[in-house]
């Protein structure tokens, strides 16, 4: 058996809210974890210098480099980019293409990382729109919902696209071989949904995957299905609802459990039942959404990413590099738009 290479990853050490504390710490974090591995954090060189001073970090194989330029999370993603040619979020980014690193995160502004990524990366052969996956916690095991916010507007094509890059990266990461992949629109029934849903329904349903049909939005928690497939604008609203209910009963039942002498033991008593929940529906326990599509391996965060969820990124991000996602999915795409045309003909 011969020895795991090493991987590098470029990180983007200024995109968070809270930056660079979380990038940082969750760099070290990984780097102390894990062998084989060595990080470049691109950003403010003294701010990041300040974090790594916090700990005993010399002995790490990390570098950093430094530029005072970095895209704010409101700006607009294509003016922050052609004003901002030295940003970090870029010059990370280049670290990939140029073979420095195998891999890439932010927790930064989205669409400039999703204009970057066009811009500097490309497609993979065959992908129109690259789409972002994201894992919703059911009862069962994750599901990965594709697209939730790259693609606002979509055609068919694009959809059926997201399928099969849906398809490949629950079957390459998760470890499943026939993943069940749903379309996610306002009924079950296939007459049901907009004129892009129906069309994408007859699509799917004539192609090779384990398509198991429409599901509505309460469906997607069940667990029924590993992928579900939307336009990025209803995907975004799902998962930003999600993120906003999971949120409030966590808090309904922290204020619930401190109410009452008698609730407040009963809250000791279900300590670690809670924190298993916490961890199954918490967003740093996946790092970040991968940028499916492109062909680099690419991660992108929450803005309110901690360390953990960098650190996780990381991991996640390694994971793609590993199996080698960006190619599968290259080859999977070309497969299918060969059916295609063999149909249509």
């Amino acid at each position: 058996m011969g020895c795991e290479q090493l991987f590098t990853v470029a990180v983007d050490a200024m995109g968070s809210d809270s930056h660079p504390a979380p990038e940082v710490e969750g760099v070290v974090r990984f780097l102390r974890e894990q062998p084989n591995a060595r990080a470049i954090l691109v950003g403010d060189e003294g701010c990041i210098r300040q974090e790594l001073a916090h700990d005993d970090t010399a002995t790490l194989p990390l570098e950093v480099i430094h530029t005072d330029e970095c895209i704010g999370m409101t700006e607009h993603p294509v003016h922050a980019i052609r004003k901002k040619r030295k940003a970090s979020m870029r010059l990370a980014m280049d670290l990939v293409k140029e073979g420095r690193a195998q891999g890439f995160i932010t927790a930064g502004n989205t669409g400039a990382c999703m204009a970057l990524s066009k811009l500097l990366y490309g497609t993979c052969k065959g992908v129109d729109r690259p789409a972002l996956a994201t894992a919703f916690p059911t009862i069962k095991a994750p599901t990965i919902v594709i697209d939730v916010g790259a693609n606002v507007d979509c055609k068919p094509l694009h959809l059926e696209q997201f399928a099969i890059m849906g398809h490949i990266y629950s079957k390459l990461i998760f470890g499943i071989d026939r993943p069940r992949v749903a379309l996610l629109s306002i009924g079950e029934e296939e007459i049901k949904g907009n004129e892009l849903t129906k069309e994408v329904h007859q699509a799917l349903k004539a192609s090779t995957l384990n398509f198991c049909g429409n599901v509505e939005g309460k469906d997607v928690f069940g667990g029924d299905v590993d992928v579900v497939i939307c336009d990025g604008f209803t995907g975004n609203v799902a998962l930003k609802i999600t993120e906003g209910v999971i949120g409030a009963l966590l808090y309904l039942i922290r204020a619930e459990l401190k109410r009452t002498m008698i609730t407040k033991i009963g809250a000791l008593l279900s300590r670690s039942a809670y924190q298993r929940l916490k961890k199954k529906i918490d967003y740093s326990e996946y790092g970040g959404a991968p940028l499916l599509g492109v062909p680099y391996p690419v991660i992108i965060g929450h803005g309110r990413s901690n360390a953990h969820a960098i650190k996780n990124a990381i991991l996640f991000v390694r994971e793609l590099h590993i199996n080698k996602v960006p190619r599968r999915i290259e080859e999977e795409i070309g497969k299918f738009m060969r059916e295609h045309q063999e149909q249509e003909v």
